[in-house]
């Protein structure tokens, strides 16, 4: 039931960011305060009994929930930002986009070592963004617990993509 508020509230955009490429906008979920509890409870629900001590979300569409989880769960909230974004001393990771280049960066002081993080974002797609987190993650000698999203494009295979960083833990709201 879930699954399908999701997506009657998902807007299709086409051809954005660049032309070829179906955006998934949630922004129409957030009009929605009861379906974002909804969310949350559900992703939360799914990480029960999984040792999180903090959840990392992806600038920026990651935050949004990300925060709401780490309440949900108890545990602090570190972002994960685009280069250039974040004011302290930061570690970097640079990867490829199904439409480009992109840099990510991480506080160097944001996690110590050996906690277990969740890593959050809205959506999975081919996974190069969610790698590059856990790369970042595991630079701090951090562990990666475990990913969440509400949306997954299971056609892009990203989930197998990350098998290697935390296989199993997954928490999807459902799309």
């Amino acid at each position: 039931m879930i699954a399908s508020k999701i997506k009657q509230a998902i807007r299709d955009v086409a051809d954005f960011p660049k032309p070829g490429i179906v955006f998934k906008d949630i922004t129409p979920i957030l009009k929605d305060s009861r379906l974002c509890a909804e969310i949350t409870a559900s992703l939360a629900n799914q990480l029960n009994g999984l040792k999180i001590d903090v959840v990392a979300g992806i600038e920026s569409r990651g935050f949004l929930f990300g925060m709401s989880l780490a309440q949900a769960l108890n545990v602090p909230f570190v972002p994960i930002r685009k280069a250039g974004k974040l004011p302290h001393k930061t570690i970097q990771y640079a990867y490829a986009l199904e439409y480009g280049n992109a840099v990510l960066e991480l506080h160097e002081d944001s996690l110590l070592p050996g906690q277990r993080v969740l890593i959050h974002d809205d959506l999975l797609a081919t996974g190069g963004t969610v790698v590059a987190a856990s790369e970042l993650i595991q630079k701090l000698n951090a562990v990666v617990a475990g990913y969440s999203f509400i949306i997954s494009l299971d056609f892009l295979n990203g989930k197998e993509r990350l098998m290697a960083y935390s296989p199993n833990h997954f928490a999807l709201a459902a799309y």
